[in-house]
C-alpha cells in the first residue's frame, strides 16, 4: 500500500531533493540492462562561456540523474558535455570518475587540445567528442588543425557526435566519414519543423545508413518542431531510419534535463515514446542495450 509518507518521498526523489540512499524504494528489484545514451549534468555555479542554451535557476547534478536512471529502470548512462560549458570538461570528468562502471562521456574539445589531455579524458571514461553546431557555421574539418585532432580521435577509437540542422549535416558528416570516423547524429538529425522527413538533409542522412559508420539517436523529438510537430516527425522517421540503418545503428537517449524544454518535456514521456516507436520488446532491447553497449564500451 502506498502511504502518504512514501508518496511524498517519491516526489522528493524525482525532484532530486533527497539523497540517492533515501530513494531506494524507486530502484527496480531486478536491474534492467538498458543504456540512456544522451543526458547532461551541470550546476549553476559552473562557468558557462556559451550562453546560447545556458539554463538558469536550477541544477542538474549527477545525483539527480542517477535517480532518474534508477526510477526508470536504466542500468547505464552516457553524459554529453553541454554546449554552454564549452571545452571545460572538469565537471563531466568528475561525474564519470564517481561512476566508472555505470557511465561513459562525450567531451567537447578544441583543435589545440594535446594528446596527453585526450589520454586523460579517455582514462576517465570519455569515448568521443561532440560537435554542437546548431546555429553555427560548419567548421572546415579538412583543415590541418581539424585533420590533426580527428586523427587523434580515430586512434583512440572514439566517435564524433554531431548536433547540426539536417540541411547542414552533409558538410559535417562527409568529412568525418572520409576520415574513417564513427559518427553519431543527435536528435533524429534535426530535420526542419515544416519539412519533417521530407527535409533533403534528412534524406541525405538516410543515405548514409549504408556506410555502416553512422549511428542515429532517437532523442529530443520535441526539438524538431513545436505543438507536436517534432513528435509527429519522429513517428514517421523511425521506420525510415530502421530501414536505412538497422536497429544496430539506432540509439535512444532521454535528453535529460531537456534544456530549454524543461516545462514541457520529462524523462518518463521520453522513455514511453520509445515504446510507441518500437512496440516489440526485442527491438527495444537492441536499441537500449545491444547497440549502445558495443558503441560506448560498457
Amino acid at each position: 500500500m502506498t502511504t502518504r509518507r512514501n508518496f511524498n518521498t517519491t516526489v522528493l526523489c524525482l525532484t532530486a531533493t533527497l539523497p540517492l540512499a533515501a530513494c531506494s524504494h524507486l530502484i527496480p528489484h531486478q536491474a534492467v540492462q538498458a543504456i540512456d545514451c544522451h543526458a547532461h549534468v551541470f550546476h549553476r555555479g559552473l562557468p558557462m562561456p556559451d550562453k546560447r542554451r545556458a539554463p538558469s535557476g536550477y541544477d542538474a547534478p549527477l545525483s539527480a540523474y542517477l535517480q532518474q536512471l534508477d526510477s526508470h529502470g536504466m542500468s547505464h548512462g552516457v553524459l554529453v558535455q553541454p554546449s554552454f560549458l564549452g571545452t571545460d570538461n572538469r565537471y563531466l570528468v568528475d561525474c564519470l570518475r564517481q561512476q566508472p562502471q555505470r557511465l561513459r562521456g562525450i567531451a567537447v574539445v578544441d583543435t589545440t587540445v594535446d594528446a596527453a589531455e585526450l589520454e586523460r579524458l579517455a582514462k576517465a571514461g570519455i569515448v568521443g567528442i561532440r560537435l554542437n553546431l546548431v546555429g553555427l557555421p560548419n567548421p572546415d574539418l579538412r583543415s590541418a588543425a581539424w585533420v590533426g585532432l580527428l586523427g587523434q580521435v580515430r586512434r583512440l577509437g572514439w566517435q564524433v557526435e554531431v548536433h547540426q540542422s539536417a540541411g547542414a549535416l552533409q558538410g559535417v558528416v562527409d568529412p568525418l566519414l572520409d576520415a574513417g570516423l564513427q559518427v553519431v547524429v543527435d536528435h533524429f538529425g534535426r530535420p526542419d519543423a515544416k519539412l519533417g522527413v521530407d527535409d533533403p538533409g534528412f534524406q541525405y542522412l538516410l543515405e548514409r545508413g549504408r556506410s555502416r559508420q553512422v549511428w542515429v539517436k532517437l532523442s529530443g523529438a520535441y526539438r524538431n518542431g513545436s505543438n507536436g510537430a517534432g513528435e509527429a516527425t519522429a513517428l514517421r522517421a523511425v521506420p525510415l531510419l530502421r530501414a536505412s540503418f538497422g536497429l544496430d545503428r539506432l540509439l535512444w537517449g532521454s535528453d535529460w534535463p531537456h534544456t530549454l524544454f524543461e516545462q514541457t518535456a520529462n524523462y518518463t514521456a521520453q522513455r514511453e515514446a520509445l515504446d510507441q516507436w518500437l512496440p516489440l520488446a526485442a527491438d527495444r532491447q537492441q536499441v537500449l542495450w545491444d547497440t549502445p553497449v558495443a558503441l560506448f564500451g560498457f
